[in-house]
């Protein structure tokens, strides 16, 4: 098991304690906030790995809480609410929520949501990944690093969607990834909202890799090639 740093947004005590004790089972460490306000003073602390917040909340309320930790950096986060579910759910992922799940649910489907977006995001420490050099870059799935090496070894600024979307094509050169796959990989399952996304990701990409051949198979997806 991976020990992972989760901060939990609930103002719901019973349910807190319940997600808490689940969450802290698969071996990661849980900090409870049961108030906004505490909450976002967190935030400019030491970052968790996953955030999981509960929309409505005393005093700063989960969408203000969600601006400022993707302000801060993408810290992967997943919203609860209980609220208009598709209202909530749109809204969450236009403002940058990695996962939603609408209450009630039952804590082993959080759980399950959280290990494939931790896994998504930093990684199986169970798999053994190793670097990928191509056209002067050093892609580094475990650390989640890309090294310029031809602009001295600088770091090259990715968001975790634009990770994803490198290592994901990458991580098979040459092979074509459509973008129903690229969504899944990169947005999850649950994902609801237009593929011009994906469109979107690649744009950036290119911008900050612009070595990088990705190549567009219209009406199809990406695919990354050697030179």
């Amino acid at each position: 098991m991976s020990e992972y740093l989760v901060h939990l947004v609930e103002d719901e005590a019973n349910l807190s304690e319940v997600l808490k004790a689940y969450l802290e089972k698969e071996g990661w460490s849980v900090r409870v906030f049961t108030d906004g306000n505490v909450a976002q003073e967190a935030i400019s602390e030491q970052q968790p790995h996953l955030w999981i917040l509960d929309i409505m909340l005393p005093g700063t309320d989960g969408y203000q809480l969600l601006k400022q930790i993707k302000e801060k950096g993408d810290t992967p986060v997943i919203f609860i609410s209980a609220r208009d579910q598709d209202l909530d759910r749109v809204l969450g992922l236009e403002m940058g929520s990695d996962d939603y799940l609408a209450k009630p649910f039952l804590p082993q489907e959080l759980i399950i949501r959280a290990k494939k977006l931790l896994n998504r995001v930093y990684g199986s420490s169970s798999q053994e990944q190793r670097k990928i050099e191509i056209n002067h870059y050093v892609i580094d799935p475990v650390g989640r690093t890309v090294i310029d090496q031809e602009n001295n070894d600088e770091a090259v600024d990715l968001t975790t969607k634009e990770m994803d979307l490198i290592l994901l094509l990458t991580g098979d050169i040459g092979k074509a990834f459509s973008r129903e796959r690229i969504i899944e990989h990169v947005w999850g399952e649950n994902y609801f909202g237009s593929e011009r996304a994906v469109d979107d990701v690649v744009r950036r990409v290119r911008k900050k890799m612009p070595r990088i051949h990705l190549e567009t198979l219209y009406g199809y997806g990406y695919r990354v090639l050697s030179s």
